[in-house]
């Protein structure tokens, strides 16, 4: 079923999942992990051989929920686009490796231990300059030298969440910010202007990113002046796009001016859809020792996805991927998503992880990514994951009015919330 481009914007905290530089699953590693003994000593022999030393550079956008609410889903993936080929253009030309799929409005790349860091500063700097001059929206970028684990793609592991969490939750548009282990690489008299984030010294735990263990990133420096880069873009091809490549073939020859233009590719790519986003618990009793809890993590994560996969329907449904805690799948008919997501919250209490799951129907764009993956982005994503992730309690479904309206209901409360001044009113149960 084709649509009509959508008129409306996107709810506040649009384009905005948690993981959103998400690899997949590294499952070879987890069926390693659940035939050792799952001890301490198992984790860190496992992870060893994973773990990179580095520069971890991750950006966010600044004000798109503000300009989302006027913006349909096309001009709000055009909008986001400009910043991350800007900066992956500049941040391959230094050397750095792009990490994970770009979704949403996030981008991620690391640099070996090897960059040197004012090179590094310089061509961020420049990327700054290009996206300010270039682009519709600003972002923010934060970088952090540490160790992680490179596990099928991705940063994990204690540092790899804390810089994730400094820059989506304390930098603005336009700004940079460094962490401590990289000022000190800074050779003397290298022509940056630093400044410390706040009068003392900026500290960020790993509690306060959700995981109840306790990790100094150190003082944090903004950016404030410096060398700039000549010209060290470079032509690195595409970004690991979150989209379909004949999708985004036509999106970089998007005007959005053009609201004909706006039409025919809304009515090429966008199909209706009901999303079903569900959202586990983490474990009642965090470990002690990090790396058992990383491992543990993706086990429930991979356990997540193979009950989801057995509860699929064989038709009119698809998984469209798991990333961390949240998984996410589309339904062609909002009558079988519901039964699904009932029978999903069952199934994973019974393997003793409880959930929050979300529903909404709508126009989305979805498809294999170039890396073989899936993904998908529009309103409904943003929806289901308002209710699930911000409003509802563990152990609960929420309909949103589209999916009730559709499905009928049976057990479910009509509710209403007000989120950044907007109106939501779903159904739980």
């Amino acid at each position: 079923m084709t649509t009509d481009t959508p008129t409306t914007g996107e709810e506040p905290g649009a384009f905005d999942l948690a993981r959103d530089a998400a690899p997949g699953l590294p499952l070879t590693l987890v069926e390693r992990w659940r035939a050792s003994g799952r001890t301490a000593a198992d984790a860190r022999r496992l992870l060893g051989a994973h773990v990179t030393t580095g520069y971890s550079v991750v950006s966010d956008s600044a004000g798109l929920t503000r300009l989302s609410r006027s913006l349909g889903l096309l001009e709000v993936l055009a909008l986001i686009d400009g910043p991350k080929r800007v900066l992956h253009a500049y941040g391959i030309g230094v050397g750095g490796r792009a990490m994970g799929v770009w979704a949403a409005d996030n981008a991620q790349l690391f640099h070996p231990a090897t960059t040197d860091a004012g090179t590094l500063l310089s061509a961020l700097l420049r990327a700054q300059d290009e996206i300010g001059r270039t682009c519709g929206i600003r972002v923010g970028i934060g970088v952090h030298h540490g160790d992680y684990y490179d596990l099928d793609g991705g940063l994990y592991g204690a540092e790899a969440d804390a810089v994730e969490h400094l820059v989506e939750n304390h930098t603005e548009g336009g700004e940079i910010v460094v962490t401590e282990a990289v000022a000190e690489r800074l050779p003397a008299g290298h022509g940056f202007v630093l400044r410390r984030k706040d009068g003392h010294g900026f500290v960020l735990r790993r509690k306060d990113a959700h995981d109840g263990q306790a990790r100094l990133l150190g003082a944090v420096y903004r950016v404030l002046d410096g060398p700039r880069a000549g010209d060290a873009a470079t032509d690195g091809g595409w970004y690991p796009i979150p989209y379909p490549a004949a999708f985004y073939e036509d999106l970089l020859r998007f005007d959005p001016r053009d609201a004909g233009s706006a039409a025919a590719l809304a009515a090429k790519h966008l199909r209706e859809r009901t999303v079903v986003l569900a959202e586990r618990g983490e474990p009642g009793a965090a470990a002690d020792v990090p790396e058992v809890a990383l491992l543990t993590g993706l086990d429930l994560s991979a356990r997540m996805r193979e009950i989801g996969l057995r509860l699929l329907p064989a038709e009119g449904a698809v998984e469209v991927k798991v990333a961390g805690p949240l998984a996410i799948y589309l339904f062609d008919d909002p009558g079988a998503a519901v039964p699904f997501a009932l029978e999903l919250r069952a199934a994973l209490a019974e393997a003793g992880m409880t959930c929050r799951i979300g529903l909404d129907s709508g126009p989305v764009l979805s498809g294999r990514t170039p890396d073989g993956g899936r993904d998908v982005a529009g309103a409904p994503v943003n929806q289901a994951s308002k209710m699930a992730q911000d409003l509802a309690a563990p152990g609960v479904v929420c309909l949103s009015e589209a999916v009730a309206a559709q499905a009928g209901l049976g057990g479910f409360t009509c509710v209403q919330h007000t989120v950044s001044g907007v109106d939501l009113t779903f159904y739980q149960g």
